[in-house]
């Protein structure tokens, strides 16, 4: 099924007021639920959550689902109070070699420093991107995690560069003017006081493009905004930082659904 970008782009879009911390209850230690496919049919926006085969087969759990299930449940909340688009309650995940990918216009990846895609899956990636979707990575930290990223990415699109993502670019710009671009941490820094992961110090916003200048996938590296989302209702998380990880999420949600 085709994207149908008629249908998102009549989103009108508002500020209403600072993000709440919700009252969502964490499962309990050791019971990691699975991804429900629970939002209405209704809904014009979904947290997708990509799953992905790992490089690393001796982690207990899958690095798809890091995170899960507090990032998306604290994220949809914001951007149902930040904007007007209708959102379903609960996040969905999907696979590349399932054909409702091309359902949805806006796809989260984490942790994709431990991706592997193969080649079906990159040419189903590629596909799905050139037809109008947007693929939002995070959470993948220094040299080591790049090259695992690269590896499968450049089967995704061995002829299009990686670009830095200007200051003046719109998706900075398309609903809050995004002009301070600092490394969003993880958790750890709340017992560390280091923002960066391996030899990960230097934040970076970079990209792929299509032919017309539309971005396609939005890079976030060396960051963790899906750790900012999921501590949203931590008070020892940095409130400063989760408010930053809200906007760059609405805005990318906003350049998803309209471009």
């Amino acid at each position: 099924m085709n994207i149908d970008r008629r249908r998102y782009a009549k989103c009108a879009v508002v500020v209403s007021g600072l993000i709440v911390a919700c009252g969502y209850l964490a499962p309990a230690s050791g019971q990691v639920p699975e991804p429900q496919a629970t939002a209405p049919l209704d809904a014009e926006f979904f947290f997708t959550r990509l799953q992905y085969s790992s490089s690393n087969r001796g982690r207990r759990r899958q690095a798809w689902l890091t995170d899960y299930p507090e990032a998306e449940t604290h994220l949809l909340q914001g951007i149902t109070r930040l904007t007007r688009v209708a959102t379903g309650d609960y996040g969905r995940d999907v696979s590349l070699k399932d054909d409702e990918v091309m359902d949805y216009p806006w796809l989260y990846a984490v942790e994709v420093g431990q991706w592997y895609l193969d080649d079906a899956e990159a040419a189903r990636l590629r596909e799905y991107l050139l037809r109008g979707g947007f693929l939002m990575v995070d959470d993948f930290w220094g040299t080591y995690q790049w090259a695992v990223f690269i590896d499968s990415m450049q089967r995704v699109f061995p002829d299009r560069p990686i670009l830095e993502i200007e200051e003046s670019h719109e998706i900075l710009h398309i609903l809050y003017d995004l002009d301070q671009r600092i490394q969003i941490p993880g958790r750890s820094y709340i017992r560390s006081g280091v923002t960066w992961q391996e030899d990960g110090r230097i934040p970076y916003w970079r990209g792929i493009f299509d032919d017309n200048g539309r971005l396609m996938v939005a890079i976030n590296f060396n960051m963790d905004m899906g750790d900012a989302w999921e501590h949203a209702d931590d008070p020892w998380y940095p409130e400063p930082m989760t408010a930053l990880a809200y906007r760059f999420a609405v805005n990318y949600v906003i350049y998803a659904m309209t471009h």
